[in-house]
């Protein structure tokens, strides 16, 4: 009579075998842990190829936007001190001429105002910060700024600014002149409250701000004996505007 329990030691010993061989397998062994590991390495390596892109894109854009060459317009306006109504035919064969260069962005531009030829006024650089609407102009006879809240019934848009200048490359144009009042109201000590645009402009000179006349108190004529003004002539419409900058 043979006994069954010879059959099921062997079996136990045999399974012992496959276990103890199983344990010393280190490829076995190691196998859901190496599994676990590829996973976070894998993630890793995802976040920092997007790390690495991004940085690549948004470097791209800095370096789109201060190295590539900018694009100056150049335009020219006659213009005569009259009404829109009032500038007919009649008008002298020669009226004055104001010359600048611009460039125009999303959210900025800048103007260059040469001196004059054969008339008063300033050379000036203006220029409009359409975020902050503000509006700041260098003089640059006298290395001075001043700012103002930007005035968008004179001041284009940037599309419309951009419309404007390709018209007056392509050929003459005529206008007509509108008068402007600024004066000085006080210095500004923290050119960092005004922008980076104006800052930079501004940086190392004296800044201040300035009001219209009209919104001043009795339009501030009680001071005009006492003040010092000078005048540029400038365009950012399809007019030019004479602006008078007065300090006391």
């Amino acid at each position: 009579m043979v006994k069954i329990a010879f059959n099921a030691a062997l079996a136990q010993k045999a399974l012992g075998k496959e276990e103890a061989a199983a344990v010393k397998d280190p490829e076995l062994a190691s196998a859901p842990v190496s599994s676990e590991g590829s996973t976070g390495r894998c993630l890793l390596t995802l976040l920092g190829i997007a790390f690495i892109l991004s940085g690549l894109i948004v470097g791209g854009a800095c370096l789109y936007r201060y190295f590539t060459p900018k694009r100056l317009y150049h335009g020219a306006i006659q213009f005569g001190d009259r009404s829109p109504m009032g500038l007919v035919e009649s008008q002298p064969y020669y009226l004055p001429r104001v010359e600048e260069e611009v460039e125009i962005s999303d959210n900025m531009a800048v103007i260059s105002v040469p001196p004059p030829r054969f008339r008063a006024g300033d050379p000036a650089n203006i220029l409009h910060d359409f975020n902050r609407k503000l509006t700041a102009y260098l003089d640059l006879t006298r290395r001075t700024c001043f700012v103002i809240p930007l005035n968008t019934s004179v001041v284009l848009p940037p599309q419309d600014l951009i419309d404007l200048f390709s018209q007056l490359m392509s050929g003459s144009y005529r206008s007509y002149l509108v008068h402007e009042d600024l004066v000085v109201t006080e210095r500004i000590e923290d050119l960092k409250l005004l922008g980076s645009h104006i800052r930079r402009l501004c940086k190392g000179k004296e800044t201040y701000r300035m009001e219209r006349r009209a919104d001043l108190p009795d339009g501030g004529i009680q001071k005009r004996s006492a003040e010092e003004c000078f005048t540029i002539h400038h365009f950012a419409n399809k007019f030019v505007t004479e602006t008078n900058i007065c300090t006391a």
